[in-house]
């Protein structure tokens, strides 16, 4: 009985084992549930932007907004830097908050603030996307997307009332999106003299906190507390408009603006060699600063005289006065025909004391090349007397608040009227039917000026200025600026060709006293042209 009992319930445990599964499949394909329904199946192509950004939270700004570029290149480039860039922005981190921890700790009675550990750990932070402005300005601005999930390992010692404590911030997570703006640009390494950080909205910051060992942020109510707080805290610091600024240079220096001004008296000149065959020569002498654009500075002729005296007076602006020169050229009016220079020479600006009156006799040369054996010849003297004036520290802070601030007219402009600065800084899009060789080409009251020319190029930078000293404000005024092409090849046919025109007129910037505008070039199809208009009063 035992053997056939045990065979009867092996053979029952098969069997309903196995009807069993058969009703069970049953009931599973032939009867559903009333309350579930079938899922829509919709393609993600047919789904609204809003949509797709809450199925997808991790989509990265290039892809969301077609402004912004991919920064995978900058992504790679930080991952392999990180290990050198943690030191070195640890270590910067260090000297900047030393002094501030030392002021602000007398204020809640604590002996010292330190660090006993920093560091960034292993993760870099990532840019998911970065959008570029461009402006009239010379300034560059860029909003870069930011998320940094990091493992860094920051510990602080508090001591205060003879107790110790440390506090150590753990799993820091920062998504922010910050404006960063260079400006402004100047051409001097690294090229920009200031950089200003906004933040475009307020920052998600999450990180542990770790209190005397014992995880702080684990108190009910204080996570969120402590994370509104440092929000809040931020954005009323850094939220644009406001902004952290941070001077990489001296903005006057960098942009070699005036430090200060050269009174030159021009006294007389002795015992010049005549150039005229028959008769005697008629002296004047051209003065101009090196690395200066300004067009020289000129006294008056004197007529058949090889012994002229002027005592004329002239004021030249300095930019560097260690690098820069005094350059005094003396020359022989013609009527007709070129004029022959009579001799040169240069005054070194270092050597000048300031504040003080020199008066330089210099001995004209041929040349400014010492090897040159023409120097050796007497070609007579020039005398002239200098005395430079450097800016006070509050001129120069005051020239350096604002670069787009309007100059004040120099010394010697009629008081009714001012100084017409016209700065022609670029073109876009020029094209000619043959040849695109552009330069520009203004007319203002019957003279003429002429930028340099850019060979094969539709895009040119100039950066030229042209001045025009006036009686009287040019309300009723118009200026003609147009951009031709020159064939760069010698021939009759085709040798100049019109790129485009442009036809301002002048209240406005008598009213403004500074415009800085693109202009479409009539007569081209997409040309454009970047003038900047400043009105200068005395």
């Amino acid at each position: 009985m035992g053997i056939l009992g045990t065979i009867a319930s092996f053979f029952g445990f098969g069997v309903g084992t196995s009807i069993g599964l058969v009703i069970g499949y049953y009931l599973f394909i032939y009867f559903q549930p009333t309350d579930v329904k079938d899922p829509i199946i919709q393609p993600l192509v047919e789904q609204d932007s809003k949509t797709l950004q809450q199925l997808l939270t991790e989509i990265p700004s290039w892809i969301k907004n077609p402004d912004f570029d991919r920064l995978d290149w900058l992504n790679k480039f930080i991952e392999h830097m990180w290990p050198y860039l943690d030191k070195a922005i640890c270590k910067t981190a260090r000297s900047i908050a030393k002094p501030i921890i030392a002021e602000q700790i007398p204020k809640y009675k604590i002996d010292s603030v330190e660090f006993e550990e920093l560091n960034l750990g292993s993760l870099p932070p990532t840019f998911q996307g970065m959008k570029v402005y461009t402006t009239d300005e010379k300034e560059l601005i860029m909003e870069p997307s930011v998320k940094w999930a990091g493992n860094p390992n920051i510990i602080v010692a508090i001591k205060a009332f003879g107790l110790r404590a440390t506090v150590q911030v753990v799993d820091l997570q920062v998504f922010a999106a910050p404006r960063i703006t260079l400006k402004p640009l100047v051409p001097s390494f690294p090229c920009f003299a200031n950089i200003y950080v906004s933040l475009m909205e307020k920052p998600h910051v999450d990180f542990g906190l770790k209190l005397l060992g014992a995880d702080a942020m684990s108190i009910p109510g204080l996570y969120r507390i402590v994370q509104e707080i440092i929000k809040d805290q931020v954005a009323k610091m850094y939220l644009w408009p406001k902004a952290l600024e941070v001077q990489i240079m001296d903005p006057a220096k960098a942009m070699k603006g005036p430090v200060g001004i050269l009174h030159v008296k021009v006294v007389r000149a002795e015992k010049l060699r005549k150039k005229d065959l028959l008769g005697s020569s008629d002296p004047y002498v051209k003065l101009k600063i090196s690395e200066d654009k300004l067009p020289s500075k000129k006294t008056t002729v004197k007529y058949k005289n090889l012994n002229p005296e002027w005592n004329e007076e002239f004021n030249i602006v300095v930019k560097d006065p260690e690098s820069q020169v005094l350059e005094l050229s003396i020359y022989d009016w013609e009527q007709i025909g070129k004029h022959d220079r009579m001799g040169m020479n240069v005054i070194q600006l270092k050597e000048i004391t300031p504040d003080e009156s020199k008066v330089v006799t210099l001995n004209l040369l041929k040349t400014l090349d010492p090897s040159d054996p023409e120097n050796e010849k007497s070609r007579g003297q020039l005398t002239v007397e200098v005395l430079y004036k450097p800016f006070n520290e509050d001129e120069l802070a005051q020239s350096a608040e604002d670069s787009n601030a309007i100059e004040k007219a120099p010394e010697g402009t009629p008081a009714s009227g001012g100084l017409l600065v016209i700065t022609i800084h670029e073109a876009e899009d020029v094209e000619g039917k043959h040849h695109t060789n552009p330069y520009a080409r203004l007319i203002f009251k019957g003279e003429e000026r002429k930028t340099k020319h850019v060979k094969k190029n539709r895009d040119p930078r100039w950066g030229e200025s042209f001045q025009f000293m006036l009686e009287e404000p040019p309300t009723n005024e118009r200026l003609y600026v147009e951009v031709q092409s020159a064939s760069s090849k010698l021939g009759l046919l085709h040798p100049k060709e019109s790129l485009g025109y442009v036809d301002i007129k002048l209240s406005d910037v008598v009213t403004n006293k500074r415009i800085n505008e693109k202009y479409h070039l009539i007569d081209s199809r997409n040309g454009r042209i970047q003038i900047e208009l400043q009105w200068r009063t005395p």
